[in-house]
């Protein structure tokens, strides 16, 4: 009998938290023009201090970034290991060095700039918090089934990106949407997965015949349509986004506990519904 995953780590709905950042975020991507246009109107010297502290503060900014998105997957996740760079702190720490360089090249004395960039860094990280410092799973499970887990959940979401990739640059609103709803309805069942794994082989085969079939349905798509703006196609692609939410994936039942038979024919099914769009 398989042991049931979830409990206090289980989120209620998909993350928020990294919306009311989104101001500062867009301030940390414009404050490097300030140290970068400034480069350019000293000497030689304070031209090369500028643009390191231009370079140092904008990748601060994009790891900030990434490390938000990195720690909303992982609080939308029942089981998720730590991200193995930590972005934030990352972030934090270029910060100080931007920042301290900057002040310096504007003839602040050394331990004021360093005073500068350390309040920068500390700041950084009360405004954004820390990374996920430790993997997240259930109590009294163990430690391989947790990676095995983890693992299999974030193979599934690759799939999930590479349709999102595949569609975005049509710019289709509509098109973004529904793979928005496909992705929304997918990840409700790698919640299933995380609670109560059961037969995780097979879970992890029917996972991946489900997403392979929709990612290369999407990418085939994508690439005739970009071509053609074919709207029969369109149809036709749409119609197998919602056939799989509604004859599939409201079946995730299957997944669960000891239902192999049942998984094994609706493995079969979908492979059949599948190998016309292949």
């Amino acid at each position: 009998m398989s042991q049931r995953f979830g409990g206090k780590f289980s989120p209620n709905s998909a993350p928020s938290a990294t919306s009311p950042v989104l101001p500062r975020i867009r301030l940390m991507f414009i404050l490097p023009f300030f140290y970068g246009f400034g480069a350019f109107l000293g000497q030689p010297d304070e031209l090369l201090l500028g643009l390191a502290s231009f370079a140092l503060l904008l990748s601060a900014a994009y790891l900030t970034r990434e490390g938000l998105r990195a720690h909303a997957a992982y609080d939308a996740r029942v089981i998720a290991r730590r991200p193995a760079l930590p972005r934030k702190i990352l972030a934090a720490l270029l910060v100080a060095a931007g920042l301290a360089i900057g002040a310096r090249n504007g003839q602040t004395d050394v331990l004021t700039a360093l005073l500068l960039g350390m309040t920068g860094a500390v700041l950084h990280l009360m405004a954004f918090g820390l990374d996920p410092l430790k993997n997240k799973g259930s109590d009294g499970v163990d430690r391989f089934q947790t990676d095995r887990v983890a693992r299999y959940i974030d193979e599934a979401e690759a799939y999930l990106t590479t349709m999102t990739a595949a569609i975005s640059p049509l710019g289709e609103r509509g098109l973004d949407q529904r793979v928005a709803t496909f992705s929304q309805t997918a990840r409700g069942l790698f919640r299933t997965v995380e609670s109560d794994p059961g037969d995780l082989t097979a879970a992890r085969k029917y996972l991946t015949v489900y997403l392979v079939g929709a990612r290369d349905a999407t990418t085939k798509f994508a690439d005739h349509y970009r071509r053609t703006r074919d709207s029969a196609a369109r149809r036709e692609y749409e119609t197998l986004l919602q056939d799989l939410e509604t004859t599939f994936a409201r079946r995730s039942q299957a997944l669960l506990g000891n239902h192999k038979t049942d998984l094994d024919i609706e493995i079969q099914v979908l492979r059949e519904r599948l190998k016309y769009h292949a």
